[in-house]
Parts: structure tokens; sequence; C-alpha cells
């Protein structure tokens, strides 16, 4: 018995078929980078909460990629708490009959990541 091996399209979400799949990507790249400088920075989650103007227990949904009711915004404006720069850059697309692409860039490596 062989099983058929399908190429992924570089984004999981996407693979999935959900409907979302930009928006979760963007989520979940920013909140790795919200929890990477957070155990960087060897910092407690109540320490991090603080920081971050969020309890203790939304840190932890941070940390553990549970994500479902934090929005792109607010992670975005955690980083920027946590002493990172954001660059954002709109252009024109390939075609104006397609639709646009989002991508996370991020300076540790992991980017970009298309979303």
């Amino acid at each position: 018995m062989t099983d058929a091996i399908t190429e992924s399209s570089g984004n999981v979400f996407d693979d999935l078929g959900l409907k979302d799949a930009g928006e979760l990507t963007l989520k979940a790249v920013l909140a790795l980078q919200v929890a990477s400088i957070i155990r960087h920075r060897r910092l407690s989650q109540k320490d991090a909460g603080e920081l971050l103007g969020i309890p203790q227990s939304r840190v932890s949904r941070i940390m553990n990629a549970k994500l479902d009711g934090i929005t792109a915004d607010r992670l975005l404006r955690m980083l920027l708490r946590l002493g990172r720069d954001i660059d954002i850059r709109v252009r024109k697309g390939r075609s104006p009959a397609a639709p646009g692409r989002l991508s996370v860039e991020t300076d540790d490596g992991r980017g970009p990541v298309a979303a």
C-alpha cells in the first residue's frame, strides 16, 4: 500500500482549505515572534503580561499557539511593546485581476512567509 504525497503550497492553513489561511498564517508568525522574544528575555508569563498590558492567561495562550480571540493587530502592538520595529509595504500585485498576497518577513531567518 502506498500513500499519495501532496506537495505543500507553503501555507499549511491554505493546504487544509481554511478560508482565512492568510490571516491565520500572519497571526501564527507574529505570535511565534512574541513567544520567542518572551523566551529569549526569560520573562515569566506574569512579567510578560504586565509589559504587554494583558493578563498572564493571555500570555499563556500565545505561548501555546492558541490564538483564537487574539487579532493580528493586537499581536503587532505587542511586538512594538517588546521593542520590535514593524515595516509595512504595499505594492502593486502581479496582476490587477488576481488577488494580492501577504507575506511576513522576520529578521531571525524565519521569513519571508507567504500568507
